[in-house]
């Protein structure tokens, strides 16, 4: 089997390697593969996210995945030889205030029913964990099996990993899916070229639904949600952990790479098809990014950047077969597209070449839309 995959972000690439690792042949196609919305992600893992809280299917998917990243960050780097930037250092969750620590001790209780491993700390144990921090620290968690990942780093060795498994990567644009006969043979090429396949997989975020050739409702909305998301530097690392940090009511969250980058993110925006970084966006993070940790106002300004994040009609990720035969989706993971890498890929995979999705992904097929509709 062939599979066509449209979309070079971690989504795309990660299910290309896994196709290839599962003996079919894949051909990944973007114009820009190391410029996605992932290629801009922080890429923090935390144990849990409020994306996730009160919505069991997607809870589920999300720790499944979150079990699955230690194992496919090890065979990504053997198939790569090279990093992708995993570290599994501990998450900290600091509170400034009584009311976000209490937000926190509600959190606490969640995470330790789902058996997660989480410390309570004082605020002498978050300062002594991350002196850096601001000393009016009320509180906070400890998740010590969770960490981040760099998504840049993530990229570059899923696409090693693809070439070295003998796929192609094609950097030109799809304009739109070719059928024959009601079924998706493959895709159109800008360039004016084609590309056949047994089946086409789109994974291109909240260019999804735009492309040509596709039947009316076979394909739901995927809107673009804005994100700005900085990035700081220093010699040294500035922090030592992933950290989360709640002031107000308003959250941010620092995630540390082991070269001295700070990231920062990240505003949330539904803006449409705007991707402006604005003085407003900048301002607000870095007021947030100050308020935990007083000292970054001395670091390096490296990078203000702007990512749309894939967000489906009811917020959920969009796996699986598509009412036209041969064509399939993977897209729609809103904010949480590197956390949920893992079991996205094992699931398509698995569908591709057991004709079946897992049952921890079945509520995503794209058939809820369809027959909501019908």
């Amino acid at each position: 089997m062939h599979v066509v995959i449209v979309g070079g972000g971690v989504i795309g690439l990660a299910a290309a390697w896994r196709a290839l690792a599962a003996g079919l042949t894949a051909t990944v196609i973007d114009p820009a593969p190391a410029s996605k919305a992932s290629h801009v992600s922080a890429g923090m893992l935390p144990p849990v996210t409020e994306q996730v809280h009160d919505r069991g299917p997607l809870l589920r998917f999300y720790l499944d995945s979150r079990d699955r990243y230690p194992s496919f960050v090890a065979e990504l780097e053997d198939d790569a030889g090279r990093p992708a930037g995993y570290r599994r250092d501990g998450v900290l969750d600091a509170a400034f205030d009584d009311a976000d620590l209490a937000g926190l001790h509600q959190l606490r209780d969640f995470q330790i029913s789902l058996g997660i491993r989480t410390e309570t700390l004082a605020a002498r144990d978050c300062l002594s964990l991350e002196p850096r921090l601001a000393p009016t620290v009320h509180g906070g968690l400890f998740a010590p099996d969770d960490g981040s990942v760099d998504p840049r780093r993530l990229t570059a060795a899923l696409i090693d990993a693809v070439l070295r498994r003998g796929g192609d990567l094609v950097t030109d644009a799809v304009t739109g899916v070719v059928t024959a006969g009601g079924r998706a043979t493959g895709v159109r090429l800008r360039s004016g070229g084609t590309v056949s396949g047994d089946r086409v997989v789109l994974a291109a975020g909240c260019w999804t639904h735009r492309l040509g050739g596709l039947p009316p409702g076979a394909v739901p909305e995927i809107r673009p949600v804005k994100g700005q998301i900085l990035r700081l530097r220093s010699d040294l690392p500035f922090l030592t952990r992933t950290t989360r940090g709640v002031v107000a009511g308003a959250s941010v969250y620092l995630v540390p790479r082991l070269d001295g980058e700070l990231v920062v993110g990240a505003t949330y925006e539904d803006v449409g098809d705007d991707t402006a970084v604005t003085a407003g966006g900048v301002q607000d993070l870095l007021a947030r990014a100050t308020a935990v940790l007083p000292g970054a106002t001395a670091l390096e300004f490296a990078e203000a950047s702007t990512g749309q994040r894939p967000a489906a009609p009811d917020g959920l990720p969009v796996i699986g077969e598509t009412n036209v035969p041969g064509l399939l989706l993977c897209t729609g993971h809103f904010r949480i597209g590197v956390q949920l890498t893992p079991a996205t890929a094992d699931a398509l995979v698995a569908l591709l070449t057991t004709g079946e999705l897992p049952e921890s992904a079945k509520p995503f097929s794209p058939s809820r839309f369809t027959t909501a509709t019908a």
